[in-house]
């Protein structure tokens, strides 16, 4: 149990990545906090692991775009569990397409939600971490914010903004102990790639080494080791969960 009695908040966790990340801190002994924009899906998947695993687990509706959510968010959760422990910023959304071809309104949306998103729960929960003087923030960003990838400028930018802001909290959090670092996924096997055609994911799997998709689990895992205690001297840093894609 690397993480009992441990308080997650993992925000986008009713599903995908973000929802493996919640079960795997669970079979660990945490409770967890499933913060999603709907509420249906939030209740669905807290339910479920409750169940499954025994630990206490709260559904929160929030909207990562707006800081009053992410006050709600943090200021929720510590009035019920009167912690916090780890929180993992998962939440993200993709609207592709090439430079010349992308709206505005394309770019302002990922934008919001997954850089501004980002820094809003930062801001929200800071003041707990700070008081606690201890506390781990796990970032989830990707490997197109480290090489880049063509028709997603506006994807890899925010990543790539996820990545210098997980440095520069690690920078300003480290004399409280809070340990702030990013996960870069590479592709990893969600209902978006499950939607691909045979040919593009053969066009993905050529871009990497071990000629895999990853699942979502391998993404949790690398969380886990960052949420516990195997990473008290790790801070600031990027783990690349990628197949080799990115070295």
């Amino acid at each position: 149990m690397r993480l009992k009695e441990k308080l997650a908040v993992i925000t986008g966790s009713a599903q995908g990545i973000g929802k493996a990340i919640a079960e795997l801190f669970a079979q660990n002994g945490a409770n967890v906090v499933i913060s999603d924009i709907n509420q249906d899906n939030a209740q669905k998947t807290a339910a479920e692991i409750a169940q499954k695993f025994g630990v206490q687990t709260l559904a929160i509706a929030s909207n990562v775009t707006k800081l009053a959510d992410c006050e709600n968010l943090i200021k929720t959760s510590i009035d019920k569990f009167g912690k916090i422990d780890i929180l993992v910023n998962n939440a993200g959304i993709t609207k592709d397409n090439l430079v010349l071809r992308m709206t505005e309104s394309d770019w302002d949306a990922v934008i919001a939600v997954n850089l501004k998103g980002v820094f809003n729960c930062i801001k929200a929960s800071a003041k707990n971490f700070l008081k606690q003087r201890e506390g781990r923030i796990i970032n989830i960003a990707s490997v197109v914010g480290q090489m880049g990838n063509a028709g997603q400028i506006n994807y890899s930018a925010t990543k790539g903004g996820v990545i210098a802001m997980t440095k520069t909290c690690a920078r300003e959090f480290a004399s409280r102990n809070i340990l702030v670092n990013a996960i870069a996924p590479g592709f990893i096997r969600t209902a978006m790639t499950d939607a691909l055609s045979p040919e593009a994911k053969e066009a993905l799997l050529s871009a990497v080494p071990l000629k895999r998709l990853g699942e979502p689990e391998d993404v949790a895992k690398a969380a886990l080791f960052l949420a516990s205690d195997d990473s008290s001297y790790i801070t600031g840093q990027v783990i690349a969960v990628n197949g080799g894609m990115y070295m």
